[in-house]
């Protein structure tokens, strides 16, 4: 038996040259002492030459993003226009009959971010039951890609704006169709009324056709490939190849005609971090994600990076042929491509650039904008028509033809959630869900061929039991994963927790995020490579 002891006192008197030694065998030992044999280690660099290499790499990434511009972080001005704190998120914390926040609580959780003070975090004063968050995380950096603080965002719509009078207009639509098959838009008449309403809002942003919302681009994205084929990416139907089985995208679905927070009393006690009346009632039957009370559930309950990592395996499952041309190992006659340029390397960065994708969001959210979600600004809009407030809301919402339907299906004007508990107790802008989807999307991009036609596109029943042949204009791995993208940051949109706006600024920070790992690692690969080439959001293409 080995005397470990006396092993390790051994290999302490050793010279330092003498430690690159082994053992042949640790059970063997021969006339009292152990039989040596040298290690050799090849390469083109030695131990000490790869050391300051990545030393140099570091240094290098590091002092690059040092030396990028610091950007400003400018805010709406909400937060300092209004008093009662209307314009900002304050769930959780305690409310007036109004569902105006305390202001001394709301000055301690503003003192708390201000100072970054862990103890003072656990002096703000709560409504219920409900938490914050995690606010800390907005202090959280990396050590790869962009500083969570060294990326910024334009302002979000104000609270009086038409801007956002058209984003919450379009979540009081998207309330009231959730349970309409996205196969049965270009027919149904609500959607049409929809889109009607829609065309009216002055500053409404999503897609138009001629200058109008149409059947065609309603709930849609902005993004390349967004009004092309089914209104679902490919990437939320086809069957994902997972390791020795295959997953096929049915789902727990919720109940139809199912809304939450309808009452008064139900909406304050929300807003108060409050513990929800209701529980959710789900479909006992799986089903395809074929309408928006699918989506919204999807992403509802799906776990941080689940799409980004689906997509991946089912783009992984296609073969050589959807790998991007760039990549070192597609003409090879010797290798495959694993830990760099293969499955394993891009599955980790997927991953990675999600947790780093939502430092950023939370840095944003928490220490810059504050937003409030909609299900708030959906009470201002109760009390204002009801008359118990004036606060300063653009018309075109309050004439918006859905929330006068809202209040013929429920009986108040508030915004009818999907869920029981509402939107997450962080702050809205920029969408979580829309960051991780920026982030992951990206890093497919440069890994895969944008222009890769899908084979066999699949599109969900009406009734989401079965998926169907889709037969129209092909769909390409680009435009399917910037529908991806869309999917993620708008159904949350569907759910109520969210605003277009969210969705949209919450891509381009995790495409951001995305593009700076990949930075940093351009220089660490041995492999003969010229860069990655993607297309962005925006539709310019880059190469890194």
């Amino acid at each position: 038996m080995i005397d470990f002891t006396r092993r390790k006192k051994e290999l302490n008197n050793l010279k330092d040259e003498k430690k690159l030694i082994i053992y042949e065998n640790d059970n063997e030992e021969i006339n009292g002492n152990y039989k040596p044999i040298k290690s050799y280690e090849i390469g083109p660099l030695t131990p000490r030459q790869t050391n300051q290499k990545a030393y140099k790499i570091r240094v290098d990434a590091a002092s690059f993003q040092k030396n990028l511009p610091l950007p400003d972080h400018p805010c709406n001005g909400d937060e300092d226009l209004y008093p009662n704190k209307i314009g900002n998120f304050s769930k959780v914390m305690p409310h007036n009959e109004l569902g105006e926040v305390n202001k001394g609580g709301y000055s301690i959780w503003i003192r708390a971010l201000t100072t970054g003070n862990p103890e003072m975090f656990e002096d703000i004063p709560l409504g219920g039951v409900r938490k914050f968050a995690n606010p800390q995380g907005a202090y959280a950096f990396d050590l790869e890609g962009p500083n969570s603080h060294h990326l910024t965002m334009p302002v979000a719509p104000t609270f009086s704006s038409a801007w956002e009078a058209s984003e919450m207009g379009e979540d009081y639509w998207r309330a009231l169709t959730r349970d309409i098959p996205f196969a049965d838009y270009d027919t149904n008449t609500l959607i049409s009324e929809a889109a009607s309403d829609m065309s009216q809002f002055s500053d409404y942003r999503g897609p138009k056709e001629d200058g109008e919302v149409t059947p065609g681009t309603i709930f849609r994205g902005n993004l390349e490939g967004d009004l092309i084929g089914p209104y679902i990416s490919q990437f939320l139907c086809l069957d994902v190849p997972y390791g020795s089985k295959t997953l096929v995208q049915h789902y727990r679905t919720a109940l139809p005609g199912k809304d939450y927070m309808t009452s008064y009393d139900e909406w304050l006690n929300i807003q108060n971090g409050g513990v929800p009346s209701e529980l959710p009632e789900y479909d006992p039957q799986p089903r395809y994600i074929r309408d928006g009370r699918d989506l919204s559930e999807w992403v509802h309950g799906d776990f941080t990076y689940q799409s980004m990592l689906n997509a991946c395996l089912i783009l992984l499952g296609f073969g050589k042929k959807a790998m991007c041309s760039e990549n070192p190992y597609i003409c090879s006659k010797t290798q495959n491509g694993f830990v760099t340029f293969g499955s394993a390397y891009v599955l980790d960065l997927i991953g990675k650039s999600a947790r780093i994708a939502l430092e950023s969001a939370w840095f944003q959210k928490f220490l810059v904008h504050r937003r409030l979600r909609p299900e708030a600004f959906g009470g201002c809009v109760q009390n204002n028509l009801t008359g118990a407030t004036s606060y300063p809301i653009n018309s075109e919402i309050l004439n918006c033809m859905a929330v006068s339907k809202v209040f013929e299906r429920y009986g108040t004007y508030l915004l009818p959630m999907a869920y029981p508990e509402g939107s997450p107790t962080h702050p809205s802008y920029p969408a979580g869900h829309a960051a991780i989807a920026g982030a992951g999307v990206t890093m497919m991009k440069a890994f895969f061929n944008e222009d890769y036609i899908i084979p066999h596109p699949l599109v969900a029943s009406a009734d989401g039991l079965s998926v169907l042949p889709y037969t129209g204009t092909p769909l390409t791995v680009l435009g399917e994963l910037n529908k991806l993208a869309s999917n993620l940051s708008l159904g949350r949109d569907t759910a109520g927790v969210h605003w277009r706006s969210d969705g949209i600024e919450g891509l381009k920070i995790g495409e951001a995020v995305a593009i700076g790992i990949i930075h940093d690692f351009m220089k660490t690969y041995n492999e003969n490579f010229k860069g990655f080439c993607l297309t962005k959001f925006d539709g310019t293409t880059i190469i890194i």
